[in-house]
């Protein structure tokens, strides 16, 4: 039975210019501008991306790490990976087990005092900043004090308090008040922000952040790791007891890598490489190549359900909540940009940097902390992560797609991409379209709004829920299309996610 009596609808972006879709809306819409003036859809990514970290700090910043999809109008196409790395004064033997169970759901046997989940020794080297740097540099186009000046301006406004970000303070609340420069930030008076009922919209200080933006703009991004803004950060990391050293930050470096690319059915479809869950998701797509979906019916839905227990079992994969962001750009000349960034866990690992007013990532968490596994903790190494975004390249139309919701990205990244080729479907009723989720090698959860019922497969437990606003279910996706032939491009975010929206220019 339903508990929810409302029905939750957004209607697709269309636009014969750009479209920029996040998960914040005002973010968006600064990407949509860098479009009208002129930018093209690299430069309105990293003006979103950005936005999103002064917006949504929660999710994700220059705090924390991020992968990167590039196509190209004239062919091109390219993989940036910023993921996060531990640093190299790692200790594994800082992570003792503490027996039983990670009670967060991640997956993992838990680590004494949750070392690896807030606190000093969660903290990965940030790769975000050089990510967009690395794009910035090769394929944008419009100076960088332009693509900061927009984030800068929210930092000075100050961060606005609603009933979402209440929310979100509150779910974190048992653990930033542990650490007393976050708990200063977000929990004034010792409690969770709350708007008041007459309707004004109370600010939070932003901090270091706005003198972070500023030097940044003047000394480039590469000034995160080299410059006045590193020296800022590796003062907050010594304050915090962060064991991250120059030479992490001196010797970390974005890579530029080619994309996976799978044909499906007409189409080809571009993953990210390395440690995300490009290799996933394209082994997922070789297997349902193979079988036969005709409609969203109760064989089309057994078929992903068996394709993605498949892939959870063979894959090593955190399985646990994550805090991440995804946005896609589409500019006019049909330059493609699909692009997932994370702190990883709710307000990453829970420290605020002083100086720098930045978020810290809690990166080491992706790591297994039992020694001797693939994934085990280690330093100087990228962690395994489920970050997964996707182009889809066909004969008549082209997508970026992608979603946040950690072990929730691959099932929905799968499906949409599933019902845009497969099903022929727009953006509006694929995203519309009721899901699955796999959440590990043995559980399928269902949207009940699907008019059918499904069996379980084999040594699988079923469940039926709704989908709500949090937690989210069904991961929350964002894409654009492109239509070369008829000039028509849209934009799409999950519908239930109250922020979200796609922004044409």
């Amino acid at each position: 039975m339903r508990r929810d009596a409302w029905q939750v609808r957004k209607q697709a972006v269309r636009s014969r210019g750009g479209i920029v879709a996040a998960q914040h809306v005002e973010a968006a819409t600064i990407g949509a501008e860098i479009l009208r003036g002129g930018g093209n859809a690299v430069d309105a990514a990293v003006a979103t991306s950005l936005a999103l970290g002064v917006l949504e700090p929660w999710m994700s910043g220059l705090g924390g790490g991020g992968c990167m999809l590039v196509r190209l109008a004239d062919g091109g196409s390219h993989a940036v990976d910023c993921g996060m790395v531990a640093p190299r004064r790692l200790d594994p033997a800082a992570y003792p087990l503490a027996g039983g169970m990670a009670g967060d759901l991640f997956g993992w046997p838990a680590v004494v005092e949750v070392r690896n989940r807030h606190g000093p020794l969660a903290v990965a080297v940030p790769g975000l900043a050089d990510g967009l740097r690395l794009a910035h540099e090769r394929w944008g186009t419009m100076s960088l004090p332009e693509l900061v000046a927009p984030a800068l301006a929210l930092a000075e406004r100050g961060f606005e308090v609603d009933w979402y970000v209440s929310q979100m303070v509150t779910g974190a609340a048992a653990d930033l008040r542990r650490y007393p420069h976050a708990a200063d930030c977000w929990l004034p008076d010792g409690l969770p922000p709350a708007p008041p009922w007459t309707g004004d919209t109370p600010t939070l200080a932003t901090g270091g952040l706005c003198d972070t933006l500023r030097r940044l703009a003047v000394e480039g991004l590469r000034g995160f790791y080299e410059g006045e803004t590193a020296e800022a950060l590796l003062a907050d990391c010594a304050e915090l007891g962060v064991p991250l050293g120059r030479d992490d930050l001196a010797g970390y470096r974005a890579r530029q890598l080619e994309p996976l690319a799978v044909p499906y059915r007409a189409e080809t479809i571009l993953a990210m490489p390395g440690p995300f869950a490009g290799t996933t998701i394209t082994r997922s797509l070789e297997q349902l190549d193979r079988e036969p979906l005709g409609g969203a019916d109760e064989a089309t839905f057994a078929a992903l359900a068996r394709t993605l227990l498949r892939a959870y079992r063979e894959r090593l994969e955190p399985d646990g909540p994550a805090c991440t962001s995804h946005l896609n750009a589409v500019d006019r000349h049909g330059n493609l940009v699909a692009l997932t960034q994370t702190l990883l866990s709710t307000f990453g690992s829970k420290l605020l940097g002083p100086r720098t007013g930045l978020l810290l990532n809690n990166g080491i968490m992706w790591f297994d902390p039992r020694p001797g596994r693939p994934n085990s903790i280690a330093p100087g190494v990228q962690p395994l992560s489920n970050m997964c975004p996707v182009i889809g390249l066909g004969p008549h139309r082209r997508f970026a797609l992608g979603a946040s919701g950690g072990r929730r990205i691959l099932p929905a990244v799968l499906q949409i991409t599933a019902f845009l080729v497969d099903l022929n479907q727009r953006l509006e009723p694929a995203f519309h379209q009721p899901r699955l989720d796999v959440s590990g090698p043995d559980l399928v959860t269902v949207d009940d709004r699907l008019p059918f019922e499904l069996e379980p497969p084999p040594g699988a437990v079923l469940r039926r829920l709704g989908p709500r606003p949090s937690p989210l279910l069904f991961a929350c996706p964002t894409a654009v299309l492109d239509e070369p032939a008829s000039g028509w491009r849209e934009g799409m975010t999950e519908p239930i996610q109250p922020r979200a929206d796609a922004v044409a220019a």
